[in-house]
């Protein structure tokens, strides 16, 4: 399949995925629905998911409460001028996605050059496999394109790159992640205060 054919076929994927997207407060408002009656995203519908949910749904409000974007990235951001499009897989499940999802929004909010958009991964198959990590359907996921063109210019995910390290590391020791381990990165996420998370995304708004 030549790239042309390729570029055709990735640029029809996001154009149907795009009809499916929420916006930061649609989605945030679907979380704390789900949440309330005791629900999740998704198909499964298991006892861990819905705590998860509901566990994110908490997390999430209280990153929109608490993370504020310092000056210097303030400026930086205003600064971008190309209009892109930020959407980004994830389930209402997903404990890395509580605290970076709430980063990005605020980054977007900054800018009226970044169109921010969320997606459920299982609800895009087709968009997921184009973006996975080491092979697996790890979220977050964010996909950032050229507003205009569709033309796919980065991606950045499931993790910041500190967090990926720890697990690397842990999975490297122990073969898995254990719930225990689970909970001791939410605790680095909140001492970590999205910093690492915030230097990530500012590498993808490249001022030239």
């Amino acid at each position: 399949m030549n790239n042309s054919v390729n570029h055709n076929i990735k640029e029809e994927i996001i154009e149907s995925a795009l009809t499916r997207t929420y916006n930061y407060k649609e989605y945030r408002d679907l979380i704390d629905e789900l949440a309330s009656k005791g629900q999740t995203t998704g198909a499964e519908q298991t006892d861990s998911l819905i705590d998860y949910t509901q566990l994110n749904s908490k997390r999430m409000k209280r990153w929109d409460k608490t993370f504020k974007l310092p000056v210097s990235a303030k400026k930086r951001i205003e600064k971008w001028g190309e209009p892109v499009l930020w959407l980004v897989l994830t389930e209402s499940w997903c404990g890395d996605a509580a605290p970076s999802i709430p980063v990005m929004n605020k980054i977007a909010e900054t800018s009226n050059k970044i169109d921010f958009k969320i997606l459920l991964r299982d609800q895009n198959p087709e968009l997921m496999n184009l973006f996975r990590t080491n092979g697996t359907l790890s979220i977050p996921k964010l996909i950032m394109l050229d507003e205009q063109r569709l033309e796919v210019l980065n991606s950045w995910g499931p993790r910041p790159t500190k967090a990926t390290k720890m697990v690397e590391v842990y999975k490297k020791e122990n073969g898995a992640l254990t719930p225990e381990f689970k909970q001791d990165l939410q605790l680095w996420y909140n001492k970590d205060k999205g910093q690492n998370i915030l230097d990530d995304l500012m590498e993808l708004l490249t001022l030239k």
